[in-house]
């Protein structure tokens, strides 16, 4: 096993005693230090792996956090490094296609305020000691808690400083309370016109090959919605069909990840992506036919039959993706603030890092943001 290994105090970095930072290139031989811990679905194995093999243009960083008295494995930081602009970049590993990120913590880590500000510090100073002289930290949409625990990074930034968030439904045991408050959506009356159709009915893939079959129809019909709003669609070429594939092979029979859809004798008319980790799902993609079966809305009604379906199982929080559409609000979601985080590595990161700096601040003013983005010429997002 190949670790870059930056100990404190007695290697080159003395600042934070007591921590000792280790560097792999390898996502395996990081995931087999700490195999067990608290992790967001974003973090899991199933997901890590696929991704670090799909996005082999990236060089992998992970960062293995460890207590120097015990020996003991205290965090994974799953990230990358790249070059953007001449400047060199480490980040998460995600490029777009995690909706929260965050380490991987281990299941007896003291997480108090010392130790956070420790952890955080340790990191971006065992990075400005890699002979690799990178220059920016980002880390992007991290939650606060990490599986229960205090995120020891969200200390590195503001708290909610990320530019879009989570939206959370939780329901109560009682799955009929939840649909009596969601009534005048009428998703009864969609119920009854999709049962309409010829051999109507809703179905979660339990195996990799009809999973794989949901997708192909998911890239087909996202990519034809986006060419009607003139957007651009990048989930089905080479590189994200093979990883959210890969994601489905191997996570499906365990009910990791979740591929469902709306199905009868005329075809496919909606299907939903999402993973879920215990009583937590996180809902990706979704796709429908557009105006062929508009009359029942396919979009929604797939997506409240794979509530109902988890809630069965057990699961109580239902994330609806980061990205704030009206049929998030309408369905009972609450927007939970995500942080991001950027620290200057080198004297080359600081004006990036200063750029990110004002534009976190900008957004706790909504009118002003609005504004220097029509200065920009960029409009409002």
């Amino acid at each position: 096993m190949t670790f870059l290994s930056v100990e404190q105090p007695d290697g080159l970095v003395s600042s934070t005693p007591g921590i000792a930072v280790d560097f792999t290139r390898d996502w395996l031989q990081a995931a087999s230090r700490l195999s067990v811990g608290h992790r967001t679905a974003f973090q899991h194995g199933y997901w890590l792996g696929a991704w670090y093999e799909a996005f082999g243009d990236v060089a992998p960083l992970i960062a293995v956090i460890s207590d120097v008295a015990t020996g003991k494995d205290l965090a994974v930081v799953p990230m990358i490094s790249h070059v953007r602009r001449g400047i060199r970049i480490v980040e998460f590993a995600d490029l777009g296609v995690s909706d929260n990120n965050a380490p991987i913590l281990a299941l007896d880590a003291a997480v108090d305020a010392a130790a956070m500000d420790a952890i955080g510090k340790a990191l971006v100073d065992a990075l400005r000691a890699l002979p690799d002289r990178f220059d920016l930290l980002r880390l992007k949409k991290m939650p606060a808690q990490v599986g229960g625990k205090p995120n020891p990074l969200v200390s590195l930034g503001r708290a909610g400083s990320c530019s879009v968030n989570g939206n959370l439904v939780l329901i109560g045991d009682d799955y009929e309370d939840y649909r009596a408050s969601i009534r005048r959506l009428q998703l009864p009356r969609c119920r009854r016109v999709f049962s309409r159709l010829g051999n109507a009915r809703f179905e979660i893939a339990t195996d990799a090959e009809r999973a794989r079959e949901f997708l192909d129809v998911m890239d087909m019909q996202q990519e034809e919605r986006m060419r009607q709003l003139g957007s651009p669609f990048v989930l089905n070429d080479d590189v994200h069909a093979r990883f959210y594939r890969e994601v489905a092979r191997q996570g499906v029979a365990e009910g990791y990840a979740v591929i469902s859809a709306l199905v009868c004798d005329q075809g496919i008319a909606a299907t939903a992506l999402g993973v879920r980790s215990g009583a937590t799902y996180f809902l990706l993609r979704i796709s429908h036919t557009g105006k062929t079966w508009a009359n029942f809305s396919p979009g929604l009604l797939v997506t409240e039959r794979t509530m109902a379906a988890l809630h069965a199982e057990g699961v109580r929080r239902f994330d609806l993706s980061v990205g704030n559409q009206d049929y998030k609000r309408r369905l009972g979601a609450e927007q939970v603030p995500l942080t991001d985080v950027s620290v200057a590595l080198s004297w080359r990161g600081l004006p990036f890092a200063w750029r990110d700096h004002a534009a976190q601040g900008l957004r706790r003013h909504p009118r002003l943001a609005a504004f220097a983005a029509r200065a920009m010429g960029k409009g409002a997002r």
